[in-house]
């Protein structure tokens, strides 16, 4: 008989998660670099509350100040292109937004999308989806429906999902729980 042998093992406990139910949609296009989702000048702000009222300054003014907590971004493809800043899904997380969906995306601004605890969606057919239409996301379900049509999504891998559950890369940190599993 084989003796037992103990590894320690991580666990995350996992919250709600983002959900958009019945969110409205902010369209924008392809190439929407993070310059535009948040002006360079105010890359001295890290507070994402402040950072969102400058939020797509520039090109769509009215979005800081009608943005609504739950809100949904949707955008064609290469959402999130240009420098690296984390500030731009800062700004778009302190203006209620937790989830932007794209026909594709810059592979930065993903990866720092999620870092911050903002759902980053892959739908093929995001450029369809008209601005200001009411939008459900069925993750799980691989689908989201805007204004009673559904769409494929990409699926959305677990660990992922666990980081924006948890609020972000830092805050899924925190919460690692070591628990020991005994093996053969």
């Amino acid at each position: 008989m084989a003796a037992k042998k103990t590894v320690t093992v991580r666990k995350v406990e996992l919250a709600g998660g983002p959900v958009a139910k019945n969110a409205r949609v902010w369209k924008f296009g392809d190439n929407i670099d993070t310059d535009a989702i948040i002006p360079g000048r105010f890359l001295t702000i890290n507070n994402p509350d402040e950072l969102a009222r400058h939020a797509f300054e520039g090109i769509r003014d009215e979005f800081a100040k009608k943005v609504q907590q739950g809100d949904v971004i949707v955008g064609g493809r290469n959402f999130g292109c240009g420098s690296s800043r984390e500030h731009a899904p800062l700004a778009l997380m302190g203006a209620g937004v937790r989830v932007v969906i794209a026909r594709s995306f810059a592979r930065i601004f993903f990866r720092n999308a999620i870092n911050v605890g903002v759902l980053p969606v892959v739908c093929p057919d995001a450029d369809t989806i008209a601005d200001g239409a009411k939008i459900s996301l069925a993750i799980r379900e691989g689908f989201l429906e805007a204004d009673g049509k559904k769409y494929a999504i990409e699926p959305v891998p677990a660990f992922m999902q666990g980081i924006i559950d948890a609020g972000g890369l830092v805050e899924y940190a925190k919460n690692m729980k070591e628990i020991t599993v005994c093996t053969r």
